[in-house]
């Protein structure tokens, strides 16, 4: 047998029926593609890092997963999660150019969510995720760690323009990175 249906899910108001197939493992993600009787698969990177810097992540898969239990934890889905990486001259460029902001800054996030599905760009100044780890001092992995978890709340209704936001955003940020240091 091809596939074998198991149950559906609700994301929104569509119903998506779950099939098991044969040979994909246990944390493969594959998007089924369904035209009249026609089935295909497609093989989806977890997550996409691209680097416009010297900079690379070194633990790509631990931070994948991670970041795939953050959103599971919010009863989100994972759909197309991009993080791009730039100094703090490029990511003050896209500043000016999408959001007409003339500053540095650690973070952006491209909310291109629908309903449960996380999808969206994060972009990173490496930079800045330095500069803050020396202001607040605390070691570049924990503070890359917050920003990536910072970009990603954005993308599942957190906000941080109030006390009372901001506030709430700190507090699931440090839950979020406790979940990585459990897990690693």
């Amino acid at each position: 047998m091809f596939l074998k249906h198991n149950h559906g899910i609700r994301l929104g108001k569509e119903v998506f029926k779950i099939f098991i197939l044969p040979n994909i493992k246990k944390d493969e993600q594959v998007s089924l593609y369904v035209s009249r009787n026609y089935i295909c698969k497609k093989h989806l990177m977890p997550i996409q890092y691209v680097y416009n810097t010297d900079f690379k992540l070194q633990n790509e898969q631990e931070l994948s997963s991670w970041l795939n239990k953050v959103i599971k934890s919010e009863k989100r889905v994972l759909g197309d999660l991009t993080y791009a990486f730039f100094n703090d001259e490029g990511l003050k460029k896209i500043n000016v150019k999408h959001l007409n902001r003339d500053y540095y800054t650690d973070v952006i996030s491209f909310d291109d969510s629908s309903n449960e599905v996380i999808n969206g760009n994060i972009a990173i100044s490496v930079d800045r995720v330095k500069e803050n780890a020396k202001d607040y001092n605390c070691d570049f992995r924990n503070e890359m760690l917050r920003v990536m978890v910072h970009g990603l709340l954005h993308f599942m209704g957190f906000n941080d323009k109030t006390k009372k936001q901001k506030f709430s955003m700190k507090k699931a940020e440090n839950e979020k990175i406790n979940m990585f240091h459990v897990e690693h």
